[in-house]
């Protein structure tokens, strides 16, 4: 019978102690006129992307950190032009918003995500 008042306990002792798993937030956004027909972002110990990004469209997504070294934006355009761009270099454990912003002079990168510090 005491099981329940424990588990509800552990519960609320866990959530107070603020368990943080840190990670980045990306935002990928088409700022040309043209579709993207294969977008690809690769980070430290993998990758991610998506087949096609419109015109004026943002694609989200959220990575862990594992390992360190630097990113990397490929992209192919609508008249099959490939492109790359060197982002930020990330350390394990990095974490913030990055924003990656394709436009028709070039790529953006900002804020490059940073280490927490322990307390």
């Amino acid at each position: 019978m005491h099981r329940i008042p424990t588990l509800a306990l552990l519960t609320s002792l866990l959530a107070a102690t603020g368990c943080h798993s840190p990670y980045v937030v990306t935002t990928v956004s088409n700022h040309t006129a043209q579709p993207i027909a294969l977008l690809e972002v690769d980070y430290p110990s993998a990758s991610f992307g998506t087949q096609a990004l419109a015109p004026g469209a943002d694609f989200h997504y959220r990575f862990k950190v594992l390992g360190s070294g630097n990113m990397k934006l490929l992209y192919t355009d609508s008249a099959h032009q490939d492109h790359k761009s060197n982002g930020p270099f990330l350390k394990e454990g990095a974490e913030g918003p990055l924003t990656i912003v394709i436009n028709d002079s070039g790529v953006t990168w900002q804020p490059a995500p940073t280490v927490a510090s322990k307390n």
